[in-house]
């Protein structure tokens, strides 16, 4: 029996969901129970993989244990972008066919959620919006946005290169000297797209939300215990992103971050005036680390995230938290002088979990056990698509896709602590002394 110590807090502050009109979760586990399939973790990763399990076994039990409500995990307070491009794209034939393969995984996985959307008429505001990536200052325009835009061209991508005022008559800020947009993004606000992923599952799936696992023993098929409850069933899928470890699975393999998101109130119609630009636009720096993603929402709020910062333990304080609000709203009105009066409504923290090679947690890692985990801050995309992957892997399915997933390889094994503390804030701290030109 590996016994789990360390559980995801809810601290009741994801503006997202908070935004929304109240939701009553599902009950949590209260008895014990068997079923042929358990999913542990209820983020894009695991509804995508219990929805798939059902879609693949629709006359068998698949349980889904939760340890917060739908929209509170880390899925729900992401910045709510669905990115189909790389980050950064190398231009050797190899890596140029490693990004073809990311596009195929990220594409597929925007078509999967936005087919559920339509058919369930999910209320989560997803449009096919595309996004702005931006560069402050002409240095990170030739350092980012040129070999971007080669990049983009030796992929054959469409994009267009927006400059100076050009670019502050759509975004509505003249902070940024140049962006490349492209198409394919897709905004959302994430919690209610969690939401309705999880209150549209197949009936053959039970859902147990606010049910933090306690306990799993691999011994004879798994069995996971919880406060209450507990489940046995022959397989499992493992989605608890950076939680892994707790679990037996990915140990020494992986960085746990921290990420803030504020959002303002909702402008009024003088204040959106005033703004201009176009609605429903979303921003992605030159520089992840020392930059600002933003977004405009359909409710006319801007957002800001920034701040992110090593975090193994994944314990925030609210002073913290508070600081860092302060911190967003001096950097809205740096880049927003016109809005004055506009202050943070909300503001929240969420997890990244990366590996030091970009390599997610994917694939069976045991007898009847098999991972979805480690989405190296694409978590909309990664984490639908390893969720469908690993359920049609678990099922035996052919799915060519799964082969891409698996040539993206596994997380490299960490330095021991403290000196990988000691080495990822040394080399956190020099990124952002490097790139504070993009800040």
């Amino acid at each position: 029996m590996t016994d789990i110590t360390h559980f995801p807090r809810d601290d009741s502050t994801n503006g997202w969901s908070r935004i929304l009109p109240e939701r009553k979760p599902n009950p949590p586990l209260g008895n014990d129970i068997t079923a042929d399939w358990i999913i542990i973790g209820g983020g894009f990763a695991g509804l995508a993989a219990a929805r798939r399990l059902a879609e693949n076994r629709p006359q068998d039990r698949v349980v889904l244990v939760d340890a917060s409500a739908a929209g509170e995990n880390a899925s729900g307070r992401n910045s709510g972008f669905a990115i189909d491009l790389p980050h950064n794209v190398g231009s050797a034939l190899d890596e140029l066919e490693g990004s073809h393969r990311f596009m195929e995984l990220a594409r597929a996985a925007i078509d999967y959620n936005e087919a559920i959307v339509e058919r369930h008429d999910i209320p989560c505001d997803w449009g096919r919006r595309g996004k702005y990536h931006a560069a402050v200052t002409q240095r990170g325009t030739y350092e980012v946005l040129v070999p971007f835009m080669a990049e983009l061209d030796a992929l054959g991508e469409p994009y267009r290169l927006i400059e100076g005022d050009d670019l502050a008559a759509e975004i509505g800020t003249p902070y940024y000297t140049a962006a490349v947009y492209t198409p394919g993004c897709v905004l959302m606000n994430p919690a209610a797209l969690c939401r309705g992923l999880a209150d549209t599952l197949p009936s053959n799936i039970t859902h147990y939300e606010q049910t933090p696992v306690t306990g799993v023993d691999y011994t004879n098929g798994v069995t996971v215990t919880t406060k209450n409850g507990s489940v046995r069933a022959p397989k499992l899928i493992l989605t608890v992103n950076g939680f892994a470890g707790e679990f037996g699975h990915f140990k020494g393999r992986l960085l746990n971050f921290a990420a803030y998101g504020s959002l303002t109130r909702s402008l009024t119609v003088e204040e959106r005036a005033v703004l201009g630009g176009k609605d429903d636009w979303g921003l992605t720096p030159a520089n992840a680390f020392a930059g600002i993603t933003m977004r405009l929402t359909r409710d006319h709020r801007l957002l800001i995230r920034q701040n992110i910062h090593y975090n193994p333990g994944m314990d925030i304080t609210d002073a913290r938290r508070a600081a860092v609000q302060r911190d967003h709203q001096r950097l809205f009105h740096h880049r927003f002088p016109m809005l004055p009066d506009v202050t943070m409504e909300h503001t929240w923290t969420g997890y990244l979990c990366l590996s030091r090679n970009s390599a997610p947690g994917f694939g069976q890692v045991a007898p009847g056990v098999y991972t979805a985990v480690c989405q190296n801050a694409v978590g909309q995309t990664k984490g639908t698509i390893g969720g469908v992957l690993a359920a049609d892997m678990a099922c035996g399915e052919d799915n060519p896709l799964i082969a891409h997933m698996e040539s993206l390889g596994t997380p490299d094994i960490l330095p021991p602590r403290p000196f990988l503390d000691i080495g990822v804030r040394a080399r956190f701290a020099w990124e952002l002394f490097t790139n504070r030109h993009e800040a």
